[in-house]
């Protein structure tokens, strides 16, 4: 199992907007991905109310996984995704 530690950078943490994008993204890999606040249990990373009940606000480390065929590349994705300002004015 592959695993990457990052940070949250969205202004309003891992909720609505970015929370959908980060669940979209992780369900279309199909590999089992999950997510978690350093130092408490993963939750599946496919399930919106899963990771909005985290609550995992801007600035804290998570850590995800992820098991599969080419789940270093689907971290990857994800960790450049938490790793945005999902909210940011562009």
């Amino acid at each position: 199992m592959a695993r990457r530690t990052t940070t949250i950078a969205s202004s309003v943490g891992l909720h609505a907007r970015p929370a959908a994008l980060f669940v979209k993204q992780a369900s279309e890999s199909g590999l089992d991905v999950q997510i978690a606040r350093l130092g408490e249990a993963p939750v599946d990373a496919t399930s919106i109310l899963g990771v909005m009940a985290l609550g995992a606000k801007h600035g804290e480390r998570v850590e995800i996984s992820a098991d599969g065929d080419g789940a270093e590349e689907v971290l990857d994705g994800l960790v450049e995704l938490l790793e945005t300002d999902l909210d940011a004015k562009e």
